[in-house]
């Protein structure tokens, strides 16, 4: 008796063993070992499957032995010819399967499965994570553009994306529908206020520069419309590099080089209210300082110089004269030309009286007046005419 592996499965067991515990073949009387390289097989098989060597015990049991022929005594064999001995039949060759080769062809079907199911395993890890890589590449994205249009594509592409991404997209696409209603309603109101206010909320806005646009159009109609110093000014005010700037200076000029503007007046009522002080107090010095040196015209005498203005002066001082008075009335009319880049020329009438104080009487007369004031502020024109009443 001898330890064999059996021709079958490879399980060790007994030759004597009558048939294989693990794949209940049998052994005993079945199997021969091949004197060639000693691998043990079936009887039945015609070779040796490992060496192919020829089964000479399967040949030697297929011939039977030729069968025993009756003794014949002595002096009575019969004249005959010798027999002719039978032809042995040729046993049928019964092709087994070649078991071991067909345990190969198994575990090579097993191992190519196994390396198929890795293979697959592999790649569909590596198109998970691309698939995740590009979810996440397209989720940022989405979040950072700020595009309600890029936003939706992402929720319609990446419909099993993770909830935290989903939700974050969704609450993003709301917010961005809100600000987008908010802004239709500040457009549709025409109103610089509800656009202000819009972008005083959403200072990020994509709107922000169409919204600077508007309010700055609004703000220039209403300033275009008044025509006024002050609505002018209001929008360079405001919008100090607006789309309208050049025009509002353009129309600041002109405005200025035909209307009297509030300081303007105040300053040509103190210029001539210091010569009529001047007067009054007899003060040459602060007199011919509020005059031209030469003036175009004064009391009707052309390229009147100061020194003709001192001589008024001291002409309406008469020896009976004790005071004086001048008061201009609040009567003020203002012409304006442009003699030059914003340099103007004032052109004023008003009415004054006259206050002459005497020894034994007070003096009322009153005047209608023209004076013009050059761009230097001194009077460089002067003439009165008495009102009689």
């Amino acid at each position: 008796m001898s330890i064999i592996k059996c021709p079958e499965c490879g399980h060790q067991i007994s030759d004597k063993a009558p048939a294989c515990p693990q794949c209940g073949i049998e052994i005993a009387g079945k199997v021969t070992r091949c004197p060639q390289c000693g691998e043990v097989y079936f009887k039945s098989q015609e070779r040796c499957p490992k060496c192919h060597h020829l089964n000479t015990g399967q040949q030697a049991s297929a011939t039977p032995s030729a069968p025993a022929q009756p003794s014949v005594p002595a002096g009575n064999e019969p004249t005959t010819h010798a027999p002719v001995p039978p032809v042995p039949p040729t046993a049928p060759t019964t092709t087994q399967p070649n078991r071991p080769e067909r345990n190969k062809k198994t575990g090579l079907i097993i191992t190519c499965l196994i390396i198929a199911i890795a293979i697959t395993g592999t790649l569909f890890y590596f198109y998970n994570d691309s698939k995740n890589a590009k979810e996440q590449e397209a989720y940022e994205y989405a979040l950072q553009s700020g595009d309600p249009l890029i936003l939706q594509q992402y929720l319609d592409q990446f419909g099993d994306a993770p909830a935290a991404h989903t939700e974050a997209v969704e609450s993003r696409l709301k917010n961005l529908r809100q600000i987008e209603q908010e802004w239709t309603n500040a457009v549709v109101s025409g109103s610089a206020t509800s656009l202000a206010d819009y972008l005083r909320n959403y200072p990020n806005s994509p709107h922000k520069a169409e919204a600077i646009h508007r309010i700055d159009s609004i703000d220039w109609e209403y300033a275009y419309n008044e025509n006024s110093m002050e609505a002018l000014q209001s929008y360079l005010d405001e919008h100090a590099n607006g789309e309208h700037v050049d025009e509002a200076n353009t129309a600041i000029k002109r405005l200025k080089a035909k209307t009297v503007q509030p300081d303007e007046k105040e300053r040509l009522t103190t210029i001539l209210r210091g010569f009529f002080q001047s007067l009054n107090t007899r003060n040459e010095s602060g007199l011919t300082n509020s005059v031209a040196t030469i003036m175009t015209s004064f009391l009707g005498k052309n390229d009147a110089t100061k020194s003709d203005v001192v001589t008024f002066m001291n002409k309406i001082y008469k020896a009976d004269v004790t005071g004086m008075n001048w008061q201009m009335n609040n009567d003020m009319k203002i012409d304006k030309k442009e003699v030059g880049d914003e340099k103007y020329e004032y052109t004023i009438q008003f009415s004054a009286i006259q206050d002459v104080q005497k020894a034994d009487e007070t003096e009322n007369n009153k005047f209608r007046i023209n004076a013009k004031v050059g761009p230097d502020g001194k009077i460089s024109s002067f003439n009165l005419v008495r009102i009689i009443e």
